[in-house]
């Protein structure tokens, strides 16, 4: 395509991009037509999977480690893949999305369940696609939207199904004796000191999330001026990208932290489980794109972290980024302040039969 100059116009690529990836779900169709998947996802990571692949060189190309493959398609078919955010998403997609896809693909070959790992995915994919769609649009690049735009919904729209099938399959929860729950559940939350260190993070990411938020929708307060030009100019770059994740941020974000807080107070969240994790993706797939293209050479110099500030501001946004994470792995290695309490006459009965 880079070759044949009838290949490279606008309406042409997205026909061929849809008839690839056409042909690729034939081929796996083809290949498994004999014992054919259970999993209608199993198509949808496999068609991802080969997408990766794409997002890997067009980072690879972008950061002039090859060159030749995919020159046609950011002159005429998605101008802003040049961005930092977009190259810092395309080696996320390439690299973390690709063994994820690989890891639930195998898990479905021996019938085994996915669900926390599928719900980091979606998390991860929503929020990468939630902020890459519509930052296109509002940011610099606007006025350069080409048909080759709309081959993202399909991946906005598989994150979506992905995410609504995934959260409602059924749980699997440890058996854990009724006696050990009860009394996890009747610990205050200054006798769990890992748990207290968590909530204190959730109200500091509380107030980081609205403060930023505040900064992107340009307030007055001087704390918001002096922020947003001494220490993370990257959220005024045109580019649309850190505006839009900072709002979504604010909207959606704000209020998993808050109940999040909530659900470490109180006993018996069990969609704590679900929604850490789901959380967790989000927040890493999202901060690893902040966090590189504010540092990327493709950002300009005026709206990268300035280096007498690089400390502080790295350590608030790796802090940012580190503290889902560890709140999801909580929940999952010691699930029993979230259970659901058992009634005293079900917990006679579990403890006569064990």
């Amino acid at each position: 395509m880079n070759n044949v100059p009838a290949f490279q116009h606008p309406q042409v690529i997205p026909v061929i991009g849809v008839a690839v990836m056409v042909a690729v779900f034939l081929v796996v169709y083809l290949a498994v037509r004999h014992r054919p998947p259970k999993d209608p996802l199993f198509y949808v990571f496999v068609e991802f999977s080969f997408t990766c692949v794409i997002s890997l060189v067009i980072a690879l190309e972008q950061e002039g480690y090859t060159s030749g493959f995919m020159e046609f398609y950011q002159k005429t078919g998605e101008p802003y893949i040049v961005t930092a955010y977009a190259i810092m998403m395309s080696y996320w997609d390439g690299v973390v999305h690709f063994l994820l896809y690989l890891f639930m693909v195998q898990r479905m070959a021996k019938e085994m369940s996915y669900r926390s790992i599928g719900l980091f995915w979606a998390g991860s994919l929503l929020a990468n696609m939630a902020v890459y769609v519509p930052g296109i649009i509002i940011g610099k690049y606007g006025a350069y939207i080409r048909p080759t735009y709309w081959l993202n919904l399909p991946f906005l729209f598989g994150a979506l199904w992905g995410a609504i099938s995934i959260f409602y399959r059924p749980r699997e929860l440890p058996i854990m004796p009724a006696d050990r729950v009860a009394a996890e559940q009747k610990r205050s939350l200054l006798s769990r000191p890992l748990d207290l260190l968590l909530v204190l993070f959730l109200v500091g990411a509380m107030g980081f999330t609205v403060f930023r938020g505040f900064v992107v929708l340009e307030c007055p307060l001087d704390s918001c001026f002096t922020y947003i030009y001494q220490y993370e100019p990257y959220l005024k770059d045109p580019v649309g990208f850190p505006r839009f994740m900072m709002l979504l941020d604010l909207f959606y974000g704000l209020p998993l932290l808050a109940l999040f807080a909530y659900g470490l107070w109180i006993p018996g969240c069990t969609w704590m489980l679900d929604w850490s994790v789901f959380f967790a993706g989000a927040i890493a797939q999202s901060q690893w794109c902040h966090i590189g293209a504010s540092l990327h050479h493709r950002t300009p110099f005026t709206y990268r972290l300035p280096e007498g500030k690089w400390w502080p501001v790295m350590a608030v946004n790796v802090l940012y980024l580190a503290g889902p994470q560890l709140l999801a792995l909580r929940c999952a290695l010691s699930p029993a302040f979230f259970m659901k309490a058992i009634p005293a006459e079900q917990a006679n009965h579990q403890k006569k039969t064990n």
